[in-house]
């Protein structure tokens, strides 16, 4: 992969790593990463992808790999955005991208799907809304109202039209695999979930996961099923 640069709407140049598909009609990965760490951490499950030969974006949010500004709802969202100008600018069309979001990047995936963008998802560790992740580590403090990003993609799952999978860990003490399944029914077909026994926040492709991601996408290529 090598770097590059995605300008912001509202001025900020990013850190973006970016890899196009070999041969160039093959899926195009738009990797959407959770909170923690830096985009360096992602190399092993890129390289899953980039050894298929797909193309991988995998943007770095603002405030994270040494970017500018500080993170927010709205500026992930326009982070995301900035994205899929630079994959304009490649000629990459738009059902030929595949969003992936970790986390807290599967709120941006699903922000953008619900837009009317990209040609397939796939969400690692989803959760319904933020507040609601809140609570169910803080029962006993109003942490619904101290919340102030939200992040609420069950108000904007009804809204995605694109092929869908869901990969969670049954044993996920960070985003805890109810709010996984609960997105996951609230969805439209056509939608697949994994949800793994012994895995957790972190370690999901230690269980196989890849090969699950990796088949969900061959599939629809092979059937040219992209939007």
């Amino acid at each position: 992969m090598r770097p590059v640069t995605l300008q912001t709407e509202d001025g900020l140049a990013l850190l973006a790593w970016w890899s196009p598909p070999r041969p160039p009609d093959r899926p195009v990965i738009v990797f959407f990463h959770g909170n923690a760490g830096h985009i360096g951490y992602r190399g092993p499950k890129l390289r899953i992808f980039l050894d298929r030969g797909y193309g991988v974006l995998i943007p770095a949010w603002r405030g994270y790999s040494g970017n500018p500004g500080n993170p927010h709802e709205a500026g992930l969202y326009a982070d995301g955005r900035a994205a899929l100008r630079f994959l304009d600018e490649q000629e990459i069309p738009d059902a030929q991208r595949v969003f992936y979001g970790e986390s807290l990047g599967a709120a941006v995936a699903v922000e953008l799907a619900a837009g009317g963008a990209g040609g397939a998802m796939v969400l690692e560790a989803p959760f319904t809304a933020l507040p609601e992740v809140a609570a169910a580590h803080y029962p006993i403090f109003p942490a619904r109202r101290l919340v102030k990003d939200r992040f609420d993609s069950a108000a904007k799952i009804g809204r995605v039209r694109i092929p869908m999978l869901v990969v969670h860990g049954e044993r996920d003490a960070v985003v805890p695999v109810r709010f996984g399944r609960a997105l996951l029914a609230a969805a439209n077909e056509p939608k697949e979930g994994a949800f793994i026994a012994n895995a957790g926040h972190n370690d999901l492709y230690r269980f196989g996961v890849s090969g699950r991601v990796i088949g969900f996408i061959d599939r629809l290529y092979d059937r040219k099923a992209f939007r």
